[in-house]
Parts: structure tokens; C-alpha cells; sequence
């Protein structure tokens, strides 16, 4: 039977109908987990008489390729992420949570600079693939700006943002950087996206031929369990369950995706469609789930659990072998299942826990948010496209009516209120009523033309803001 003990009634019910969940655990267990779940959780509602103390930790992790389905608490049939499901009981889980963008480089851009990957040139890559391409050094981030305010700054995994030597977290705000440059790399050898040996301890390449998840969790155990003297912000990105689709048990599968990248194969050998399945994926998950429990647990040692507040999320939606139903699409594309992602914040200094929050968010916003609750201000010739949740989050205030805003090429999407405008592939408008169907199957375009026509004329005034792709 499914673990979705995590899930309220009206959460999982509301997405997915009550003829689907008895499908998946029958009548009888379906009656019971809905009890189960209206007990655990309820609607988010800020803690009264909060006053404010001292300056909080920030761990944000990102998980890679992770559909909105992908965890048990979201209602995975079939994979089990305990330490996740833990984390959004002892906080709130976020059934409208977004992505910057549809894939990866583009949604890191928006979250470390809080705007549009559209506002610079690196963020127009839908990924970066070459060494031309990055995050400007001089455009303030998340980490230079709090580090300015007096954080100590670390980045542990996939950073995606661009290739040395113009490009490197290091360059960018953070005080450390251990992993990865690239979108990809075999979890053995570290040969990765273009070809060559990446993993790296700021600027040095660092031998360490064991599998990824578990160097980049022995990296985050030691971070977060320092004494430190300052409050820290550590982005922690994990490039799992990203293929190649390898766990720990595969290094003879690993060893020859290494000799077809050597061979010059590259790309063709790290996106591995010669292999992987639903069984080996749930196991990368649940190894990432597992991961993560080693670091909270180091958290929670250190005596720092308290005051930090931990954000998950994924940086887009999920590949092929991922769980997202309801949704459709996938990765890559601005369909829901292309940006609605698995998201769960905990902080308990501030914020209960066994709630749920209906609230759309996305990766800008997050910036806003840590840049606030840091005691850190936006550059003021770079503002910000994110708002910043923390008075909804400590003081009860609504979230301003806003749009929330996508560009891939190809796509295009923007959501205000239950309502999405979003054109395909082939330049039709859709309009599609998310509190009805999240699936996105039933156009209303034809139905509600001058809404349409507004949400439309909304896209348009922000692309025109944005670089055009051209000058990629």
C-alpha cells in the first residue's frame, strides 16, 4: 500500500479524485489513509506572536529531475522517502510549488538571482552546454548578498551555472564550492558533460572516485555539524535521481558509460537510454531521501536545527521514469508537470508544523525570501522578480495578487490565480482552470476569450522586459 500518510484529504483528493487513490490502495485503505492524512496536516496559517530573534541558517536543497509526484508525501505509489515525508510534517508542504524554469541552468539562475533567467545572457541557455556560457561575476546573487549582510556562504554539488575560468560559485558570493560545474556527470568517475574530470573543490579538481550522493552527503554532514561563528546559508544541489540511472550497486553499468564518454560519446552515454527503469529510479530516490536524513540528523547534533530553516525542492519537473501524476508534461516542457515541483519548508524557531499551503510560489521567490529573513537588501540596479514570503510565513499576510511567469523556447506560460495561459510547441493558446484540473486537459480557451486575451497581453509585457533569445 502506498505511504501517503502525509497527504491531507484535500490536498491529494483534490488533484487526483477519490476514484484514483481507491484505484491505487483500495476502498477500505483509501478511508483510512484520508483520516490519517486530515489528522496530520492541515492549511497553512502563520504562528501567532512571533517576534523575531537571531538571524536563521539557511539550507536550501535542491534534488535534480524530481517530479512533483516523486515523494511519498506527495503520492508516490511506490517509492518510500521517509526522511522527506518527516521534514514536511515538521513543517509545510507546498502544493503549488514551482520551478524557475523547465530546466536545469535556467531555474538556478532565477533562484540565485531571484529574476527572470531571461534578465541575462546565461540564463537565455535552456541548459548551458559550453564554456561560453554563465552567471555574469558581477551580477549580485543570493550568497553575495548575504554575504555582504555577514553570512558565511557554501555550495555543495551541482552548480550549472557556467564552466572556469570566467564562471565558478566562488566568483559569484559563495565563500566555498565542492562539486560539480557541468548539468551531468557519471556518479563514478566524475567525467562529466563536456567529456572532461569534474569535481571540484573551489577552483582545484578533488580525486574521489566513490559514488556521488554519498561524497557530496559526507560534504554537507561536515558543513552544517561546524561550530560556526555566523549565521550560514548553504545550498546543497544534488544531482540525483539526474541520469545516468546508477546506484550505489552499479559501478560495472558506471564503467562503461565512463568508456563511452572517453570514447567521445558523450551526451549519448550520460543520458543512458539504453538503460535505467521505474525500479532503478525509486532506488536513486530513496537513496537521495536517505541522504538527506544524514544531513538533518548532523543538523540536529549540532544544535542548530532549531534556528535553520531548511527549504527542499527540485529544479524542474521529472524525466522519464519519474511519478507525477496528475500532472502532464514533463521536463523541458511548461506544462505542469515541467515546473510544478516537490517543495517543503521547515523552520521550527517560526513556523509550526503538520501544515499544508495551497499558496502558488516559485524559485525567484525563495531568493526574496532568504535575502529578507537574512537582513540582506536587493541590489537596487538588479530588482528582483520574486516575492519575498516571509510576511506570509511569520506575520499571516496575503501574497500580493502577482503573475507568475515562464519563457522556454518553444513554450510559454503564465499562471494568475487557479488560471494558466500557456502555448505550445506549435504557437496554440490554452487556458486551463488549475483548481479543476490540475491535468490541464480541459482547454478554455475557446470558453473565456477576453480572459485569454489578458493573460496573453501579461506574457507579453514582461517577455518584452527579458533579452530576446537571439542574443544567446
Amino acid at each position: 500500500m502506498p505511504d501517503i500518510s502525509g497527504v491531507s484529504r484535500r490536498a491529494f483528493g483534490g488533484l487526483v479524485g477519490g476514484g484514483a487513490l481507491t484505484a491505487v490502495a483500495g476502498p477500505a485503505a483509501a478511508a483510512q489513509s484520508a483520516a490519517a492524512r486530515d489528522e496530520a496536516e492541515r492549511p497553512f496559517r502563520a504562528r501567532s506572536g512571533y517576534r523575531p530573534g537571531r538571524r536563521p541558517n539557511f539550507l536550501f536543497i535542491l534534488g535534480d529531475d524530481m517530479g512533483w509526484a516523486d515523494l511519498s508525501c506527495y503520492g508516490a505509489p511506490h517509492i518510500r522517502t521517509p526522511n522527506l515525508d518527516r521534514l514536511a510534517r515538521q513543517g509545510v508542504r507546498f502544493t503549488d510549488a514551482y520551478s524557475g524554469s523547465a530546466t536545469c541552468s535556467p531555474t538556478r539562475f532565477s533562484l540565485y538571482t531571484g529574476r527572470y533567467p531571461g534578465r541575462t545572457k546565461g540564463g537565455l541557455a535552456e541548459p548551458i552546454g559550453s564554456r561560453t556560457q554563465g552567471l555574469d561575476p558581477r551580477h549580485p546573487t543570493v550568497a553575495s548578498l548575504l554575504k555582504r549582510a555577514g553570512y558565511a556562504t557554501a555550495l555543495i554539488g551541482k552548480w550549472h551555472c557556467g564552466w572556469l575560468p570566467d564562471y565558478s560559485p566562488t566568483k559569484s558570493g559563495w565563500d566555498e564550492f565542492f562539486g560539480n560545474f557541468g548539468g551531468a556527470l557519471e556518479y563514478f568517475s566524475k567525467l562529466g558533460q563536456l567529456g572532461d574530470y569534474d569535481l571540484y573543490e573551489g577552483d582545484t579538481t578533488y580525486q574521489d572516485l566513490r559514488y556521488y550522493t554519498t561524497v557530496l552527503t559526507e560534504r554537507a554532514v561536515e558543513y552544517v555539524g561546524r561550530r560556526h561563528d555566523r549565521p550560514w546559508l548553504l545550498n546543497l544541489n544534488f544531482t540525483t535521481p539526474h541520469w545516468p540511472w546508477l546506484t550505489e550497486d552499479d559501478e560495472e553499468t558506471a564503467a562503461g558509460i565512463a568508456a563511452d564518454i572517453r570514447a567521445g560519446n558523450v551526451l549519448g552515454a550520460l543520458m543512458h537510454t539504453d538503460g535505467g527503469s521505474v525500479e532503478k529510479y525509486k532506488e536513486m530516490v530513496e537513496n537521495l531521501d536517505a541522504s538527506i536524513g544524514e544531513v538533518l540528523a548532523a543538523l540536529r547534533r549540532s544544535g542548530q536545527e532549531e534556528n535553520t530553516v531548511v527549504v527542499f525542492a527540485s529544479d524542474n519537473g521529472g524525466e522519464r521514469f519519474s511519478h507525477q501524476w496528475p500532472l502532464s508534461g514533463g521536463k523541458s516542457e511548461l506544462l505542469e508537470g515541467g515546473i510544478r515541483v516537490p517543495t517543503v519548508l521547515r523552520w521550527p524557531a517560526a513556523v509550526d508544523g503538520h501544515q499544508v499551503s495551497r499558496t502558488p510560489v516559485y524559485s525567484p521567490d525563495w531568493t526574496a525570501t532568504l535575502l529578507e529573513l537574512g537582513g540582506a537588501r536587493p541590489a537596487p540596479a538588479y530588482p528582483l522578480d520574486g516575492h519575498s514570503l516571509a510576511g506570509h510565513l511569520l506575520r499571516g499576510e496575503d501574497v500580493p495578487e502577482r503573475d507568475l511567469f515562464w519563457r522556454v523556447r518553444g513554450n510559454r506560460a503564465l499562471r494568475r490565480g487557479d488560471w494558466k495561459y500557456y502555448q505550445d510547441a506549435d504557437g496554440r493558446d490554452h487556458l486551463y482552470d488549475l483548481a479543476a484540473d490540475a491535468r490541464e486537459q480541459a482547454d478554455l480557451a475557446a470558453d473565456r476569450p477576453a480572459l485569454l486575451a489578458e493573460l496573453k497581453a501579461a506574457w507579453e509585457r514582461i517577455d518584452s522586459s527579458l533579452l530576446p533569445y537571439s542574443a544567446a
